[in-house]
């Protein structure tokens, strides 16, 4: 009975923990590395700056403050070094409790480091490429004269997305409400209903919007009917954007819709409300609360499928951009177009980040 007491008592000591010194000694080898890296970059960049007769003192000052940033690199490396030797000291001194500290202390140092230097690294990767090829790449995707020049005109087109955007956004939200209170309708008579209305959202969850573009916007008019030959090419696009995106919208609303509790829509018929004012006063109030983060993707997406409308013929920003690299031989103002979406887009996207993570808290909240 004593052996296998003794092993089992063996089996439960600490395991002790690693003075993560190898682990900070290499992020302390790539800081300095990553110094010297930066240093040859911002050389090479001087260099091709001289060769192409550029000279300015703010950018000599720039490729100075950029070589001497990533010496910051070195003090957390350097603290990381520091919490493993700290840990090694408690290992000879058997302190297990303040050899864990100090290790997870040298491990996160290091990991700081290590984080910063991908960044740096994925930052000097693209500095080496603008330059490449004599600068080729910086001239061909950013001439600055160029993106100056064009840039009004680009900056007027792209009002024409913003417009369509704001019309098809407003139309695909009620349309897709209306597709999926359709879906959900009861009883055998709305049988129908239900049909057609799964089977557009299908047909449409299927379809790729360039061609629901296309089709509508030369099809319609080819169709001789007055309604639509007399319609401009931006309500069109407005139209094909509609019956798209009103398909994904009304997934989003079915799924909100489905969420509510069977007893919600019980407790408003026993007290007397009808199959509508369920709906308006009880289920979709509740449900669109829960879906305000879904629909604005959705809506995201449709802000960039409105690029999509130069196949038309529409004069938007994209358009408007390949006639100006068409005639320049340069995709300069393309790029203009691309950062024009990236500034309306992130503080959407961060919007609804923030919204999910209000969501969540209220979640753990309630539970």
């Amino acid at each position: 009975m004593t052996e296998p007491n003794s092993k089992a008592l063996r089996r439960r000591q600490p395991i002790p923990p690693k003075d993560g010194l190898g682990f900070a000694l290499l992020a302390l080898i790539l800081a300095v590395a990553l110094w010297l890296a930066t240093g040859w970059v911002m050389w090479l960049v001087k260099q091709t700056m001289t060769t192409n007769g550029f000279q300015a003192f703010w950018a000599d000052a720039l490729l100075v403050l950029f070589t001497l940033l990533p010496a910051g690199l070195l003090w957390p490396a350097v603290r990381g070094l520091g919490q493993a030797r700290l840990a090694r000291q408690a290992l000879q001194s058997e302190n297990l409790i303040a050899a864990r500290v100090h290790s997870a202390e040298a491990h996160t140092w290091a990991w700081f480091t290590l984080g910063y230097a991908g960044a740096l690294i994925l930052f000097l990767l693209f500095v080496l490429f603008f330059i490449a090829n004599n600068v080729a790449v910086g001239r061909t995707f950013f001439q600055l004269e160029l993106i100056r020049d064009s840039f009004g005109l680009i900056l007027q087109a792209f009002w024409v997305n913003v417009v369509i955007f704001l019309f098809a956004g407003f139309f695909s939200l009620i349309w897709g409400l209306v597709v999926a209170i359709a879906k959900l309708l009861p009883g055998k008579p709305a049988q129908p209903i239900r049909f057609i209305a799964t089977f557009y959202t299908d047909a449409f969850l299927s379809l790729p919007s360039i061609i629901v573009i296309y089709l509508i916007g030369f099809g319609l008019p080819l169709t001789g009917i007055g309604f639509f030959r007399n319609l401009p090419l931006e309500a069109l696009a407005v139209l094909a954007l509609t019956l798209t995106y009103g398909a994904y919208m009304a997934e989003v609303y079915r799924a909100g819709l489905e969420s509510i509790h069977p007893s919600q829509w019980a407790a408003a018929r026993s007290l007397g409300l009808s199959y509508g004012q369920t709906l308006r006063f009880v289920v979709v109030p509740q449900a669109v609360r829960r879906i305000i983060p879904p629909l604005l993707n959705n809506l995201i997406g449709m802000q960039k499928d409105t690029a999509l409308v130069n196949v038309v013929g529409v004069i938007d920003a994209f358009n408007q951009a390949r006639i100006i690299a068409s005639n320049d031989f340069n995709l300069s103002a393309v790029t203009t177009v691309a950062i024009l979406f990236i500034l309306i887009t992130i503080p959407q996207t961060r919007l609804v980040d923030r919204l999910v993570e209000r969501d969540r808290a209220r979640f753990r909240q309630g539970s």
